[in-house]
């Protein structure tokens, strides 16, 4: 079960996160998630907002000079505790998976739940082991009613 993510490219400059956030939400858009990664001379922004706001996102940013493309992420649910997402990171470790990523939304989950957004590097397969393991993954429409 995934979930659609925007990744948009920043000049690695004082103010260009500022200036995105501002477009974005100045067009109504509402960020769910953010994580930002830096190099030297770009940053990435991952981005999670609702479904039906995507287009108009991505209109937004093209339209003012940035380059953003959409990902597929998985949203998975991990207990709000200590070792909660050790947990979740074991089976990934045990099914031979790698994270690429990871970032935490910034909506409050459901009580004694934390909400993580992973790629990894073999999504197909994180889903089925997820799901063999009973690892609760939101889907679109999950996201969308937040």
């Amino acid at each position: 079960m995934f979930i659609k993510q925007l990744s948009v490219f920043l000049e690695n400059n004082p103010g260009t996160l500022r200036a995105m956030t501002e477009l974005l939400g100045r067009g109504g858009i509402d960020m769910l998630a953010l994580s930002i990664a830096d190099t030297q001379s770009f940053g990435i922004v991952r981005t999670i907002i609702n479904s039906s706001q995507i287009d108009d996102a991505m209109t937004l940013l093209r339209e003012n000079g940035y380059i953003a493309k959409v990902n597929r992420v998985i949203c998975a649910s991990v207990p709000d505790r200590p070792l909660g997402l050790t947990e979740l990171l074991s089976v990934i470790e045990e099914s031979k998976l790698s994270v690429e990523y990871m970032y935490s939304f910034l909506r409050a989950a459901e009580k004694g739940t934390a909400r993580m957004i992973l790629r990894l590097d073999d999504g197909k397969k994180a889903e089925e082991v997820f799901e063999e393991h009973r690892i609760k993954m939101l889907s679109q429409e999950d996201v969308d009613k937040m």
